[in-house]
């Protein structure tokens, strides 16, 4: 039997749609019938926005509930908030904490030691990873929407960030216990990119710091990727430049469609098959990383509750049953 409810981390270069394939997947395993916390800690509110909801304070709602029967609740950890949870149970200090919060101790704290502020985020998922109601845990599965790529590992390697600060003590136990439950069986850590150079590039380096640091990796989830109506042979015709420009006059023309510029409309072809070009050799270069890849279409209506079920089903069966 596990030891802590299944932990999926979702990370990933800033643009490329993390907090929405967080969202999603939270929806995927509640169309399993599964119970969720999907938890956000860089107080952007993203989880509020991307469900319609008031900005979430420091305390668990539900926010949607899945096809399946599951329910998705949903939590913005803040560290100063979780400093004070955490000093009330570890120190029974409820009302001096706080005092110690309207003088600023805690935003000082946390701004001299970063890495304790990470051990109080990710100290909260832990604590709502290992809670139990009676003998069953509350949760069956934690989404947390993480920090970027470029920092995950340092974020989730929280033994290193205090090992100068706490080499004993609660603070070191605490730490100790969030890298075991990091480490396990059931954590996942998905890394969302978009297939362009930049997020690609930052996406390899960040599954290297992971494997590194013996964190598990998980699926790398390719966002908004545009697929070509067109079929191959027209894509390399437009890539070579050999499409006949009195073919396309007179094709759209039959197609009543003579009062849009023929020119114009092979340029816009030509451009659309380098971006195909560009996309292809991105995956090739995906591919070099050894790990699962599942592939997220590109939504022209935006992002609503509605999509988020539309890509839920995707990463159903593209993440968790893949």
């Amino acid at each position: 039997m596990p030891d802590s409810t299944q932990l999926h981390i979702v990370t990933g270069k800033g643009g490329t749609g993390k907090t929405t394939i967080a969202a999603s997947l939270a929806m995927a395993l509640a169309d399993k019938g599964k119970k969720v916390l999907l938890c956000e800690v860089e107080g952007r509110q993203g989880i509020a926005q991307l469900f319609d909801v008031p900005p979430l304070p420091y305390e668990e709602r539900k926010v949607a509930v899945g096809l399946g029967g599951g329910q998705v609740f949903a939590l913005a950890i803040d560290p100063e908030a979780a400093l004070l949870e955490y000093l009330q149970m570890y120190y029974k200090l409820g009302r001096a904490g706080r005092a110690l919060d309207r003088f600023g101790i805690i935003d000082f704290a946390t701004t001299i030691a970063p890495g304790v502020r990470d051990v109080l985020l990710t100290g909260k998922v832990y604590e709502a990873a290992r809670r139990r109601t009676g003998k069953a845990f509350t949760y069956d599965a934690l989404i947390l929407d993480a920090p970027p790529t470029g920092r995950i590992t340092r974020f989730l390697n929280v033994n290193s960030e205090v090992a100068g600060l706490a080499k004993v003590g609660p603070i070191r136990r605490q730490s100790d216990s969030i890298m075991k439950m990091m480490r396990a069986p059931e954590t996942h850590v998905h890394l969302v990119t978009v297939l362009e150079e930049m997020p690609v590039q930052e996406t390899l380096d960040g599954i290297a710091g992971l494997k590194s640091e013996r964190l598990p990796v998980g699926t790398v989830v390719v966002n908004q990727v545009r697929d070509s109506p067109l079929p191959e042979g027209g894509l390399d015709r437009l890539r070579a430049h050999k499409v006949v420009l009195a073919d396309v006059e007179r094709s759209l023309k039959k197609a009543g469609l003579s009062d849009i510029d023929a020119e114009d409309f092979v340029l816009e072809g030509e451009a659309h098959a380098q971006r195909q070009s560009l996309q292809d050799a991105q995956r090739s270069v995906l591919v070099t990383a050894d790990q699962p890849v599942a592939e997220v279409p590109y939504l022209t209506d935006g992002v609503d509750l509605g999509a988020l079920f539309e890509l839920a089903e995707i990463l159903k069966t593209e993440v968790l049953d893949g």
